[in-house]
């Protein structure tokens, strides 16, 4: 009859349905024969066997039919966002639902004239009320049971994306303090100190600027619970990028141009933190950088509110012994976005260009500075 039992996503065994229908249908059974046969229900052991085990029957068709039904709207609306939907469409669906299938049982019952079952307007509302009751019950019991396993689901995804971007910052903050890099810096603000000290001067605060936020996001999130270690603002974002490619452009000169056309309502937008940073890495480590052949690189957003990432392709040649890029980034920016519950980034490429769309998130736990 008109009980919930709402199927659960693939990756979660059935035990919701089970439990709603363990703690509902027993009672409900019981109430269902009393109220269609009254007294007579109790007063003969064969009618009360009989009459319960064909009730439990149709109740029971009745719930698993429902059940399908149920299993469709909580899979178009699954969210906890989704909740006054799902709840509303759900009881709608079943009032409905219940009025059809109580007017199959009292045709039954009254075209085989079982049990002397009298049928009356007091009897059926009593039995439609009794269905409603149990419909809410049963509603009940579901959410409550859906909200937990999403709760827990939430927590298990929230630590996952903690380690994950614990990772991907190690392994950027790693990579920026190697020795290589070190050399270079230090080599490039050696230059500048004979030659131009003003630059050189600047040269430092933008390293300081660098290395700063790269201990900022992994301090955030190193530290267990802060809650606002998973995002950063596009705004920070684009700020840390523009320190860093002033390292880059002091190395590389001409060689290096990066343009960067955000709109201001996009800059408060979130993306997990280093994402522009393993970009632009990339794109710096994988092509050809000369002034007759400079590297452009190119931050914008898509009329969609999508975040455009580009570069124009002059790929190194592969030397013998050495590996080609195992994507090892991309592969990471992924996975923190699939955390994240969001679309994928978008990865292009074609004899000119290579192209990385990110989705920008409007309202999540930002990274503070």
């Amino acid at each position: 009859m008109a009980l919930l039992a709402t199927s659960p996503p693939a990756a979660l065994p059935d035990h919701r349905t089970r439990w709603a229908y363990l703690l509902t249908m027993p009672w409900l059974v019981l109430a269902w024969g009393y109220l269609l046969l009254g007294e007579a229900y109790w007063h003969s052991s064969a009618t009360f066997a009989q009459a319960t085990l064909l009730n439990a029957a149709l109740l029971s068709a009745g719930f698993w039919a429902q059940a399908r039904v149920a299993a469709v709207i909580s899979r178009r609306l699954p969210g906890f966002g989704q909740t006054l939907r799902r709840v509303g469409l759900t009881l709608l669906v079943h009032a409905l639902l219940a009025v059809a299938s109580l007017g199959v049982i009292v045709v039954l019952y009254t075209a085989f004239q079982l049990f002397g079952f009298t049928p009356s307007y007091a009897v059926l509302l009593k039995a439609y009320a009794l269905n409603l009751v149990a419909l809410v019950l049963a509603l009940g019991l579901y959410e409550t049971f859906h909200s937990l396993g999403q709760w827990q689901q939430q927590q298990l995804d929230r630590e996952t994306l903690k380690r994950e971007n614990l990772h991907v910052q190690l392994q950027g903050l790693r990579s920026q303090v190697s020795p290589h890099f070190l050399f270079n810096s230090f080599n490039s603000l050696s230059s500048l100190i004979a030659d131009e000290p003003a630059k050189a001067e600047q040269f430092v605060d933008e390293m300081a600027r660098v290395y700063r936020y790269l201990l900022q996001t992994n301090g955030g999130s190193a530290a267990a619970g802060s809650g606002a270690d998973e995002l950063a603002t596009l705004d920070l974002e684009l700020g840390f990028i523009a320190s860093y490619y002033h390292l880059l452009k002091t190395r590389h000169g001409p060689g290096l141009h990066l343009t960067i056309d955000v709109p201001s309502r996009y800059r408060q937008h979130r993306l997990p933190p280093l994402t522009l940073q393993l970009l632009v890495e990339n794109a710096v480590k994988h092509n050809v950088i000369l002034p007759a052949r400079p590297l452009r690189i190119e931050i914008a957003t898509t009329p969609q509110g999508r975040l455009w990432v580009r570069n124009n392709l002059q790929q190194k040649a592969t030397r013998p012994g050495r590996f080609e890029s195992t994507h090892i980034g991309l592969a990471n920016i992924r996975a923190r976005y699939q955390l994240l519950a969001q679309p994928e980034p978008l990865v292009e490429a074609d004899a000119e260009y290579f192209t990385v769309t990110l989705p920008l998130l409007a309202q999540f736990p930002l990274l503070t500075p």
